[in-house]
């Protein structure tokens, strides 16, 4: 369906006769495509894409018509997916899995439109070594929130590039406040609001779900000496 609405998109836009009736556009396993009439069992086999496609083709824009069918073209292939998930049983983990598979992907409004090239552009460099930080502690208290509390001390006369590395080392050096230790990194951390030691989530007994609800964390140190105050 890509390749119709792109590489051959002078051939598909010949075949989208206004004059004909309602045309619909297949894609089909072995990466070929076909614009021709619904399906004439009712119901069908399968789940219909978009009908008359072509009547659209002369009353607008040809690129806002490529992208218009190909926002339908999406929504058609992830019914048949799920149609197929429906017929062959599967469970909700399955289909969570399923949808997963389908949204690493970029749909196929993204590539017409080119959207999913100016997502690629614009990924930073640094964006793979960011991904291999500490996910659990991002999660604690926010991205934003989180990001700035390991974010290292920055060096005046130091370069972007020196900053990222110490910001990672940092990270690495990053030591529980309770036992001391920096294991666990794919772990649930939490960061305290008042002394802004980080703690395993496990050795103060806080959940993801539950820090989701702190707006300002005090660890256990800070809260027995304000009520010793």
């Amino acid at each position: 369906m890509i390749k119709a609405l792109t590489t051959d998109v002078e051939k598909f836009y010949k075949l989208c006769d206004p004059e004909k009736e309602n045309l619909c556009l297949y894609g089909y396993p072995n990466e070929t495509w076909e614009v021709t009439l619904p399906a004439e069992e009712v119901p069908p086999e399968i789940p219909e894409p978009a009908l008359g496609i072509n009547f659209a083709r002369d009353g607008m824009n040809e690129k806002d018509w490529l992208a218009l069918v190909a926002v339908h073209s999406d929504s058609w292939l992830l019914s048949v997916a799920f149609y197929f998930g429906a017929r062959f049983g599967f469970d909700k983990e399955a289909r969570r899995r399923l949808f997963n598979m389908i949204n690493n992907l970029p749909t196929i409004f993204e590539v017409v439109t080119g959207v999913a090239k100016k997502q690629t552009k614009e990924k930073t460099p640094n964006s793979s070594s960011k991904n291999n930080k500490p996910s659990s502690k991002v999660q604690s208290k926010g991205e934003a929130r989180s990001k700035s509390k390991l974010s290292a001390p920055k060096d005046e006369e130091g370069s972007g590039d020196d900053e990222g590395e110490e910001e990672e080392d940092d990270h690495d050096n990053t030591l529980c406040g309770t036992c001391g230790t920096n294991d666990g990194k794919d772990e649930f951390w939490i960061c305290c609001d008042n002394c802004e030691k980080w703690y395993h989530g496990k050795c103060v007994k806080i959940t993801p779900a539950r820090a989701e609800h702190i707006k300002q964390y005090k660890c256990p140190d800070c809260t027995n000496k304000r009520a010793r105050a």
